[in-house]
């Protein structure tokens, strides 16, 4: 079961729950490419080699092609383990607003929570730049009252997750604001 679902208080409803957008794999990918050139500019260096058929000692395309072999394999290791590092992001990531707050949490082993009752948000901010603009996806960041704040990477649409967030305040706001009219209105028993 979930963070978020575990941590509901009675009568505390999920009105909105944002994702991680998968763009958090690019510097895996983008290593994993880079891993794949060196390792064809090592294998175009070994075909050099071989046509050559010298005997004489290591040449320099055949140092070359050692070179760029011995890049590859870290280059590989790292980009498994910047994907791996992405996937425990995108799996361990949670961010839901309910009827009374806004609940977050991040990491697995390492765990950060966030938990906000919307009367205390001052502010819900979003950051992205060019390539976030493009793939829709940016930093939410929450403010709260007393300086609080919290910043979640990478959310799918941040400009429709701040936009729900600030309509689901406004209507929490409403609703309190209504309730209190009531009882003030309402004549006071026991005086």
């Amino acid at each position: 079961m979930s963070y978020v679902k575990d941590n509901l208080m009675p009568n505390e409803k999920i009105l909105f729950v944002a994702q991680v957008h998968p763009a958090i794999f690019i510097p895996s990918v983008f290593m994993f490419v880079m891993t794949f050139a060196f390792f064809i500019l090592a294998l175009g260096n070994v075909a050099v080699v071989s046509k050559v058929g010298s005997p004489q000692p290591i040449s320099g395309t055949a140092a070359m092609a050692s070179t760029y072999f011995c890049l590859s394999i870290p280059l590989f290791l790292y980009s498994i383990l910047l994907g791996m590092q992405a996937l425990i992001i995108m799996i361990t990531t949670e961010f839901a607003v309910t009827n009374r707050r806004i609940i977050a949490k991040t990491g697995f082993i390492r765990r950060h929570t966030l938990e906000m009752l919307l009367p205390k948000i001052e502010s819900v901010s979003v950051n992205q730049n060019v390539l976030g603009r493009l793939l829709n996806f940016g930093t939410v960041t929450v403010t709260g009252t007393g300086g609080t704040k919290e910043s979640f990477r990478a959310i799918v649409g941040p400009m429709g997750v701040r936009k729900k967030i600030n309509h689901i305040i406004e209507g929490y706001m409403q609703a309190y604001t209504k309730f209190q009219q009531q009882n003030a209105s309402a004549p006071q028993a026991g005086l």
